[in-house]
């Protein structure tokens, strides 16, 4: 997985910049969709780009795609980007882009449409081996591009010594938005709040799907953002602000939720499973557990975040590249990933497996089945992000005037 940092918050300039680079990577496909024919099958060796989460993340992949070079007898070499769109662009850009390379669904529609990409997700053995919100990431104008190689939710996690200090139990654990907002309450003292998380569309994101809201609708066709059940969801997260018991990780003095919780500067954060290893490493003496996030007015509901194994157009050993994907995204593979760095499988077979060797955990994984994606469209990335500047300044905003905005946004691109 990418650092989770940089992937999730990007400036506008950078995108920009990537959006520019997108328009001049052709590959050459005039129908968008790097197919058509039969796959290409060069006997050369392959080149795989990474955005790697760290060591754990670089050595795993390393050793899996040394496996499957030894058992294929097709050479392969793991490079881990240092900026893995820049340098992605670059490749399209040059002719010579990676045969295989981690590509976020941010990222898909722009890639598509120029033709950079081969769309092999239908020629993959067992496509509907992954999770159905997953496959809808990668898919764009019906096509299935490419196979998600791990995934990770949102959940809400718990600061267990101070939850006891404040006389609350496991009978507690909020099932609704009122039960969070009480619990929030009840665990705000002087010096900290309740609950806190990123000001980005990427947390806030949870009330909105719970609300039975979101950005676009499900099938990516039409901007819902200025509905009422998006306003219901913000005028919450906004009468918590102003209650005191919810705060965004800035305004407590901390780069993300996961440091803010680290800290103890909150009781509770809403965060992805990635916040296990930062807790690990950075505190470890804080005792926490992971529950599913509460029920909204429509039910359950929260984000998810994936990566797919893309694979180039002009890659002269496509077959090649199908190959390592099958083998990167097999059960045994996807299990060994999660063990070196916490990534959670993409394939429903797995889970069971997941769950045995992660039982504190299994709040993560069970959002799979009510998850939203981040919008896919060409363009989302920069409208997320001014949305995400709006966020900041939540607690005394006009809720319908800002998501007027949004609304009038994604209308720009979406359809």
């Amino acid at each position: 997985m990418q650092p989770r940092r940089t992937r999730r918050i990007v400036t506008a300039a950078a995108l920009t910049a990537g959006a520019l680079l997108l328009t001049a990577c052709g590959s050459g496909f005039d129908d968008g969709s790097g197919g058509g024919g039969e796959l290409t099958s060069e006997d050369t060796a392959l080149t795989v780009l990474i955005g790697s989460s760290g060591d754990s993340e670089t050595q795993a992949v390393r050793d899996a795609v040394a496996a499957w070079s030894e058992e294929s007898g097709t050479e392969a070499e793991v490079i881990a980007a240092n900026d893995l769109t820049q340098q992605l662009s670059q490749g399209f850009a040059s002719g010579e882009p990676a045969d295989v390379f981690y590509l976020s669904s941010d990222h898909l529609a722009g890639y598509a449409d120029n033709g950079s990409l081969l769309a092999y997700g239908d020629m993959l053995e067992d496509p509907d081996a992954f999770y159905p919100t997953l496959v809808q990431n990668f898919t764009y104008k019906d096509e299935f591009y490419c196979a998600p190689k791990d995934f990770s939710t949102l959940a809400l996690v718990i600061n267990n010594r101070l939850w006891e200090e404040a006389g609350l139990t496991d009978n507690d654990v909020p099932a609704t938005w009122d039960e969070l907002a009480d619990v929030a309450n009840r665990l705000t003292t002087d010096g900290r709040v309740g609950l806190t998380f990123s000001a980005e569309y990427q947390r806030i994101g949870v009330f909105m799907a719970q609300a039975g809201g979101g950005l676009v609708n499900e099938g990516g066709t039409e901007a819902i953002a200025d509905s009422e059940e998006n306003v219901e969801a913000l005028e919450f997260v906004q009468q918590m602000i102003n209650d005191g018991s919810l705060a965004f990780a800035p305004e407590l003095g901390a780069g993300w939720g996961g440091e803010a919780f680290g800290k103890e500067l909150a009781a509770m954060t809403i965060e992805g499973n990635w916040i296990v290893g930062a807790m690990t490493a950075d505190h470890p003496e804080v005792d926490y557990r992971v529950v599913e996030l509460p029920a909204g007015p429509a039910g359950q509901g929260t984000l998810q975040f994936t990566n797919c194994w893309g694979i180039a157009a002009d890659s002269p050993n496509q077959q090649g590249a199908l190959d390592l994907v099958e083998y990167l995204t097999s059960a045994d593979a996807q299990l060994g990933f999660s063990e070196a760095f916490g990534a959670m499988p993409s394939i429903e077979a797995a889970a069971a497996d997941w769950n045995t060797a992660n039982p504190e955990l299994a709040a993560f994984l069970a959002g799979a089945d009510y998850a939203s994606g981040v919008p896919t469209v060409d363009g989302a990335a920069e409208v997320i992000s001014d949305f995400n500047a709006q966020v900041e300044q939540l607690g005394s905003a006009d809720i319908p005037a800002l998501l007027d905005q949004v609304q009038s946004n994604l209308e720009a691109i979406v359809g």
